[in-house]
């Protein structure tokens, strides 16, 4: 089944090469130039570094989840119409990962970060965590890397570019002053995250945090008992007031934690429903609150310390 899985996706790959060389791929009769995108984070970056200067396409659709998602044909689409494709890497977009490393005009925006910034799965895996934009630093160096794409297949719009990349930089050191300052208010052990899947260890890392998550890296992985098991005395034996949802995961491993902690005649509150939901794989629908990086680190950041805060 691997291989039959493998040989499909070079073969897609195969065919949107074919596409790339056989379709025209230019912008002399559009409005905008189409830049395609994986995930709604690149959208905000591109939008941030260049406003209303191109028609920014993303594969995954707001709130979906790149751990499992397939490309369509309305995908396919949008990358042979693109000159530039831009995608995480950091094997984030699991399902489409050799599609995107086979094409010309793709572009990873990790491809310059160094292993030693990055957090690995385990000790003996050569696996990292591909979450790094909980990293200001590293997601820094993401947006620097999309300037220089920008840059390098738009020069005429090289210095509104390099202006906002300035201006945004600035806005993100200020945003990670803005976190280490509300994380003070919350006393170093009570700095637990309990969430379904572990999006956060570069959150953790960056502010003093320490993070349990039963279903692990990816969405794709089943809760297991043991897992459930282990987190319920967790929470129980270091009294953690609040375990978190996020927009991305199924609610209810976190409703048989709760369960199993009533059992053990202790209370927690599960943190989710509209407006309180962490953000973790996806950003917002564009108009919504939350459409943005900044303000999704806000509210998650908000959300997190209100709520463990005893």
């Amino acid at each position: 089944m691997k291989k039959y899985l493998k040989y499909m996706l070079v073969l897609f790959a195969a065919i949107i090469l074919l596409f790339t060389y056989l379709v025209p791929v230019g912008h002399a009769q559009k409005d905008k130039e189409k830049i395609t995108v994986t995930t709604t984070f690149l959208v905000d970056i591109v939008e941030q570094l260049a406003p209303e200067t191109f028609e920014v396409v993303s594969i995954v659709p707001a709130g979906g989840d790149p751990h499992t998602y397939t490309a369509t044909a309305r995908n396919l689409k949008d990358i042979t119409e693109s000159d530039l494709v831009l995608f995480h890497g950091l094997h984030f977009e699991a399902q489409m990962a050799e599609v995107l490393d086979a094409l010309p005009h793709t572009r990873s925006v990790t491809a310059e970060f160094n292993n030693d910034q990055l957090i690995s799965i385990s000790e003996d895996s050569q696996e990292v965590d591909p979450h790094y934009w909980f990293d200001i630093d590293l997601y820094k160096q993401s947006v620097l890397t999309t300037q220089q794409a920008l840059v390098e297949i738009y020069p005429e719009y090289k210095e509104l570019v390099n202006e906002n990349t300035e201006r945004y930089i600035e806005e993100l050191d200020a945003l990670n002053q803005w976190i280490h300052e509300k994380v003070a208010e919350l006393p170093v052990e009570q700095r637990i995250l309990v969430t379904p899947h572990d999006a956060f260890a570069y959150f953790a890392q960056a502010y003093d945090f320490t993070v349990y998550a039963p279903q692990g890296i990816s969405t794709e992985s089943e809760v297991s008992n043991d897992a459930i098991i282990n987190t319920v005395k967790f929470i129980v034996d270091n009294e953690v007031p609040a375990i978190f949802l996020d927009t991305t995961s199924n609610p209810q491993a976190m409703e048989k934690l709760q369960e199993g902690v009533n059992q053990q005649d202790a209370e927690v509150v599960v943190v989710g429903g509209e407006g309180q939901e962490l953000f973790s794989d996806s950003l917002a629908a564009t108009g919504q609150s939350n459409d943005n990086y900044i303000e999704m680190y806000q509210h998650n950041v908000s959300l997190i310390v209100d709520h463990l805060i005893r």
